[in-house]
């Protein structure tokens, strides 16, 4: 199972960066060529939804089907691996959350920047015909 939590972190990364890269003034020249890649990729990190949702059902499978360990019942040594169970269900489920909003942001932006590109080019035809 690591490896799928290597994935999606590499997957939200890769957004994060996206996302940091087409909000960054100043980058005009690459931005055209960055909205094209980006365009292209929303499709295949859409895959990443699906993803989410079945480690999410993981995380909840393995909440449900973990020994409890409660007061004088456990040894440390298993109390210290229930605490650490839980924290990393919590890491990763706040990884699950990072990617989904990642997504949802790369493709907000991503649309938002094609719009604005499309109504500058307009404004652009408006002043033409104008003058």
């Amino acid at each position: 199972m690591a490896l799928e939590w290597v994935v999606l972190g590499y997957a939200a990364g890769a957004e994060a960066v996206m996302v940091l890269l087409l909000t960054l003034p100043g980058l005009d020249g690459l931005r055209k060529g960055l909205v094209a890649v980006t365009r292209n990729l929303l499709k295949p990190f859409l895959s990443v939804v699906p993803f989410c949702l079945f480690l999410l059902m993981d995380i909840y499978w393995k909440y449900e089907n973990r020994p409890n360990c409660d007061g004088d019942s456990c040894t440390p040594s298993e109390h210290l691996r229930h605490q650490k169970s839980i924290m990393k269900s919590q890491r990763n489920a706040l990884l699950i959350a990072a990617a989904l909003i990642f997504y949802w942001l790369l493709y907000t932006v991503t649309h938002l920047v094609v719009r604005i590109e499309q109504l500058n080019q307009s404004v652009e035809r408006l002043k033409k015909n104008k003058d």
